[in-house]
């Protein structure tokens, strides 16, 4: 095992949402271990996916099945595996080098 823990996409999830309510929400699958929403840079505000991670497999495979497709806050999710994280490199420019006006 390269071991990381087991990851979830949640997509379509509701902007107010918080990360705590996130975890919360996911741990009737089984054992959270983070759970994070992903957040604009620029506004601060919830970009409406975020990434829940698990315990085991079982549990992510679980959560999975369980919440693909589920209503919360009268916003289907939608709940699949996450695409391992590519470490990329950061530019040494530090990439905010855009010229607005």
């Amino acid at each position: 095992m390269s071991g990381q823990r087991p990851r979830l996409y949640v997509g379509n999830l509701p902007y107010q949402l918080t990360s705590e309510e996130l975890k919360d929400f996911f741990a009737a699958a089984g054992q959270v271990t983070d759970a994070a929403i992903i957040m604009d840079r620029e506004t601060g505000r919830s970009k409406g996916f975020g990434f829940v991670e698990f315990a085991t497999d079982e549990d992510a495979q679980r959560a999975q099945a369980m919440f693909n497709g589920a209503q919360l806050r009268n916003r289907t999710l939608k709940v699949d595996h996450a695409k391992p994280r590519e470490d990329k490199p950061r530019s040494a420019s530090g990439g905010g080098s855009s010229n607005f006006g």
